[in-house]
């Protein structure tokens, strides 16, 4: 018979390995790909689902073996799963500013430059509208 203790360690086990490797995996990432589009991949999802494993394997564990909730890694996790991709989108937007301005001095990435189309409107930017757009036309 196994016992309750013996499968709550294993589950927590297993969650710390899974969210151990996919933080991991994660870091990895950040230092190894050469630009900064690139490097955002690492941190905003592995390293994320990396770290709720481990926070989930935590709660898990007061859970089965001491009969105790603890909301501190619940808060965590919550915390980190809406800030991580609202950040990335930060770094991102800014990333693609200096881009424009030809100031980021970044290095040339395994896909290539970025595709710009000029003339044709490009998302996130701070330009004025287009002289074609509704609300160019609704402020002459």
């Amino acid at each position: 018979m196994i016992e309750p203790g013996f499968l709550a360690e294993l589950f927590t086990s297993l969650l710390i390995v899974l969210g151990a490797g996919f933080a991991l995996v994660g870091s990895w990432g950040l230092v190894r790909m050469p630009t900064l589009m690139e490097r955002l991949h690492g941190p905003t999802k592995a390293t994320t689902l990396g770290l709720g494993g481990i926070l989930l394997a935590s709660v898990l564990f007061f859970q089965l073996t001491q009969e105790v909730w603890s909301a501190h890694e619940l808060l965590v996790s919550i915390f980190l799963f809406i800030t991580a991709p609202i950040s990335a989108n930060m770094v991102a937007k800014v990333h693609l500013h200096e881009e424009r301005l030809n100031r980021s001095g970044s290095v040339q990435s395994r896909a290539g430059k970025v595709p710009r189309s000029p003339g044709k409107g490009d998302w996130a930017t701070y330009e004025a509208p287009y002289r074609d757009t509704p609300v160019a036309m609704s402020e002459e």
